[in-house]
């Protein structure tokens, strides 16, 4: 009885095997494509997005959502990942997005929202605000975000994490990397653009999601988390810490 329930166990976990092989394939597929830069091919074994994206439980037939796609790493990848069965939206800082991809074959279904409210630097260290808005969209299956919460103030955190919320299917996902900061370490010109992944936390689950897991896949021994990330001793090999959420 017992190795028949095992058995039964093997098979039924084949197919959620075989989706998710196929889902890789593609993510691998999008990173050979000649669209990306040599740059940004160098940057793959750093960034692990293949790692990463399945973590955030990717399916080629979903609705997802990147919040700040900045020069369009992440977005190159997902694009073509979400070709064939999904949808692909970009929101928040899209400026470089659209000039850069979306005029170019295989982009075209892409889709960029319109918040109508911009972001603005305030206070010493020059963060972004954000006030309330609406993305615009709903029953988005996995929000995500690379290396940009710490780019915004408290307010302009509450107020974005609240916009994916509610553009999220209950049980949807949402997905976050930054750099790693230390606990309740005061802000400086060293760590400003480190994010406390306590505070993160603490942020995303009173927005109203659950926790669902952390990944060590951006785990750096030797960051010692002193140094601005963007000094030579430190850019690329900074720690960054991996995290999901669910929305009820």
């Amino acid at each position: 009885m017992r190795f028949l329930l095992v058995a039964m166990l093997a098979v039924s976990s084949l197919p959620v095997i075989a989706q998710q092989s196929n889902v890789n394939e593609k993510i691998m597929s999008a990173m050979a494509d000649d669209i990306r830069t040599d740059a940004e091919v160098a940057r793959d074994r750093n960034r692990k997005p293949v790692e990463t994206l399945e973590f955030f439980r990717l399916k080629d037939d979903m609705r997802v959502l990147e919040l700040m796609p900045g020069g369009g790493w992440y977005t190159k990848i997902l694009a073509s990942t979400l070709r064939e069965n999904g949808e692909l939206y970009i929101a928040i800082g899209t400026g470089r997005g659209q000039e850069n991809l979306l005029s170019r074959d295989g982009f075209d279904h892409v889709k960029v929202l319109d918040i109508g409210v911009a972001a603005k630097r305030t206070g010493p260290f020059r963060l972004s605000n954000i006030s309330s808005f609406d993305f615009g969209v709903s029953n988005i299956d996995l929000a995500v975000t690379f290396r940009n919460m710490h780019n915004f103030t408290p307010e302009g955190r509450r107020n974005m994490n609240a916009a994916v919320f509610k553009s999220l299917k209950s049980g949807g996902l949402f997905g976050i990397v930054d750099h790693s900061k230390r606990h309740m370490e005061p802000m400086t010109n060293e760590n400003r653009r480190r994010a406390d992944p306590v505070q993160i936390i603490h942020e995303v689950l009173a927005a109203g999601f659950e926790f669902v897991d952390f990944a060590d896949l951006h785990y750096r021994p030797d960051d010692e988390l002193r140094f601005e990330v963007g000094r030579k001793t430190v850019t690329g090999n900074t720690d960054r810490f991996t995290l999901l959420f669910r929305k009820p």
